[in-house]
């Protein structure tokens, strides 16, 4: 067994420190909570992570006077996104009317995102970051969640706390071994994450659907494109097996860069496959923990939302949670009001993305790729406005929460 080396009290302990975690980490430590966050990672950095941060996120950062700082970091702006369409780029999210200061999504890599979130909660002398730190098992007492233990370089650590926030994402460990139920929904696609240079007389879209199939995302990097290939779901396997350049053709079929680009992918090293989930939590919580985030509602990549929506958990969570952990009142009613709050618009968005899958379905046995885009799209594509409304849905979301003041 492994030794014990550090036995910690505290308030909340936080496990993830991705953007939900650390997000909260840094409003409970600002409103005074004491608080420990343990990450399993040594850093952040990892590629292919979801790195758009929302109009909504932005307005949260305004709410809690960082944005003008935060968008000094680099970043690439996206005032809209588009589609090409039967030949045409069709603007399909215009984020212009939005009612917040920031009418754009940011492009930066998540880990320069959680840098920074993690350098300004390291401010408050009452916030704690662990990193290299396994959730090994949750301590329970009388039936409620007390605390944690975990494994560290060092050895084991035991972190008591009044909460434990589960927001360790979409293959949470927090919400396995604390035996809350998913409910799955289906997820017929996998995303193929690849890079490729970024060329004078490329696109100048900063994000954006390509080909007459809608098979390729496109998001600019600056000197390079994040790309996307999607591809129907259990099928990579049987990708792999076969000829780098078979998929090369393929991506070629439904790429408007160059031919040529795509002798970047020297090999399947240089590909990353995404596994599509869409599920949620019937319970996010049990006395003395809570999940949010991924932990309590996978998304599907469609839109680019899952971050922001687990910024929305964080800022809803610090709201409710805030003054009741720090006069030591926290009570099930609390999570339950969490929850409550964060349920509309998590089931909203998912809905929202299984309508704007294609109407063929790839889990049904069926061989060829989806013809054409969802039906989502042709509306917008036939009625322009729509564009407006689905910007409001896709950098707002269905219920936008605002940092309170201290």
């Amino acid at each position: 067994m492994t030794p014990l080396v550090e036995q910690i009290e505290t308030t909340c302990a936080i496990v993830g420190g991705g953007p939900a975690g650390l997000m909260l980490g840094l409003m409970l430590a600002r409103a005074g909570v004491d608080v420990v966050v343990v990450e399993k990672h040594a850093d952040f950095l990892r590629d292919f992570r979801g790195d758009t941060i929302h109009p909504s996120t932005l307005e949260v950062m305004r709410e809690l006077g960082l944005d003008e700082t935060f968008l000094q970091l680099p970043h690439t702006k996206a005032p809209k996104l588009s589609a090409e369409i039967g030949g045409r780029q069709i603007t399909i999210a215009d984020f212009s009317r939005l009612p917040v200061q920031h009418k754009f999504i940011a492009f930066m890599p998540q880990w320069e995102f959680l840098d920074f979130l993690s350098r300004e909660a390291a401010r408050y002398a009452n916030f704690r970051l662990i990193m290299q730190a396994r959730v090994e098992q949750l301590v329970e007492d009388q039936g409620r969640i007390a605390g944690l233990c975990a494994s560290t370089p060092e050895g084991a650590i035991e972190i008591r706390s009044q909460l434990v926030v589960g927001a360790d994402g979409r293959h949470s460990v927090v919400r396995a071994k604390a035996g809350l139920e998913v409910e799955t929904f289906g997820a017929p696609s996998e995303v193929v994450w690849m890079k490729l240079s970024r060329q004078p007389g490329d696109p100048v879209e900063t994000m954006g659907h390509a080909g007459p199939r809608q098979g390729l995302v496109l998001i600019d990097r600056g000197d390079f494109w994040q790309c996307g290939f999607v591809i129907r779901r259990g099928t990579f396997a049987q990708m792999k097996a076969g000829d780098i350049d078979a998929f090369r053709q393929a991506v070629i079929a439904v790429s408007p860069l160059p031919a040529e680009r795509m002798a970047e992918i020297r090999s399947w090293d240089d590909v990353s496959l995404l596994q599509v989930r869409i599920d949620r939590l019937r319970r996010w919580w049990r006395p003395g923990l809570l999940c949010i985030g991924d932990a309590a509602h996978a998304m599907s990549p469609i839109g680019g939302v899952g971050v922001n929506l687990a910024i929305q958990d964080a800022v809803a969570a610090a709201n409710r949670l805030a003054l009741p952990l720090k006069t030591g009142t926290l009570t099930d009613a609390d999570l339950a009001a969490v929850e409550a709050r964060r349920a509309f618009p998590t089931r909203a968005t998912q809905k929202l993305q299984l309508m704007m899958r294609s109407s063929r379905r790839a889990d049904e046995g069926h061989d060829e790729r989806r013809k054409g885009p969802p039906a989502f799209i042709r509306g917008i594509a036939r009625f322009p406005l729509l564009s407006h409304l689905a910007g409001r849905l896709i950098g707002l979301g269905f219920r936008m929460e605002h940092a309170r003041r201290r």
